[in-house]
C-alpha cells in the first residue's frame, strides 16, 4: 500500500517566503518596502501609499478605473502585480499636480465639469494623460488611417473615443470627457 495514502510523515513543510522588497518611486518619492507577492499594484498604492485616487471597480481590467501610469504608460493597476514592479516609475492622478497647479488635463476636467459621480475620474484623467502621450510619439489605435501613421497622430474626438474606450463611465460622461481632452489638444 502507498505510503502517502496511509498518512505517513514526510517531514516539514518547506518554509516559502511570499514577500519580497521592492523600491518603487510612486510620484516622484523613492520608496522601498515589503510587499505580498499576491498585491496588486492598485492594492500597494491605496493601502500602503494612502493613494485612494485609483479605484477598484470591476478588478478584472475591464473598467478603467484603476488606470496609473507606469514609466509614463497607462496601465490598469488591478492586474499588475506589485513584485513585478521593482524599480518602476508609477505617477496616479495624485501625482499629476505641480504642487497647486493643476494638470492641464485635471485643469480641463473641472473646466468641462467632465465628471458626475467622479468615482471613474481618476482613472480616466490618468488614461487621457497617456493617451495623449501615444499620440503624440506616433502610436497608432485602431482608427488611425495607416497611410498616415507617421509622426504624431492627430487627434480628432472618433480617435479620442477609441484611445479612452478602455475607461468606462457609469454614469455617461463621456461627450464632456470628450471635449476636456479637444481642450487640451488646443
Amino acid at each position: 500500500m502507498d505510503s502517502l495514502a496511509l498518512g505517513a510523515d514526510l517531514g516539514p513543510e518547506p518554509v516559502v517566503d511570499e514577500h519580497s522588497p521592492v523600491t518603487l518611486f510612486v510620484n516622484g518619492e523613492e520608496t522601498t518596502l515589503t510587499v505580498d507577492h499576491r498585491a496588486t499594484v492598485l492594492e500597494t498604492l491605496r493601502e500602503r501609499f494612502g493613494l485612494t485616487g485609483a479605484k477598484k471597480g470591476c478588478d478584472h481590467g475591464q473598467c478603467g478605473a484603476c488606470t496609473v501610469l507606469v514609466e509614463g504608460r497607462r496601465i490598469n493597476s488591478c492586474l499588475l502585480l506589485a513584485v513585478t514592479q521593482d524599480g518602476a516609475t508609477i505617477t496616479t492622478v495624485e501625482g499629476l499636480a505641480d504642487g497647486e497647479s493643476l494638470h492641464p488635463v485635471q485643469q480641463a476636467f473641472v473646466e468641462r465639469d467632465a465628471l458626475q459621480c467622479g468615482f471613474c475620474t481618476p482613472g480616466q484623467i490618468c488614461s487621457a494623460v497617456g493617451m495623449l502621450r501615444e499620440a503624440a510619439d506616433g502610436r497608432p489605435s485602431h482608427i488611425t488611417d495607416p497611410d498616415t501613421a507617421t509622426g504624431p497622430v492627430a487627434l480628432d474626438a472618433d480617435e479620442i473615443r477609441e484611445r479612452m474606450s478602455g475607461n468606462l463611465c457609469r454614469c455617461g460622461a463621456y461627450p464632456r470627457i470628450v471635449e476636456a481632452i479637444e481642450d487640451v489638444i488646443e
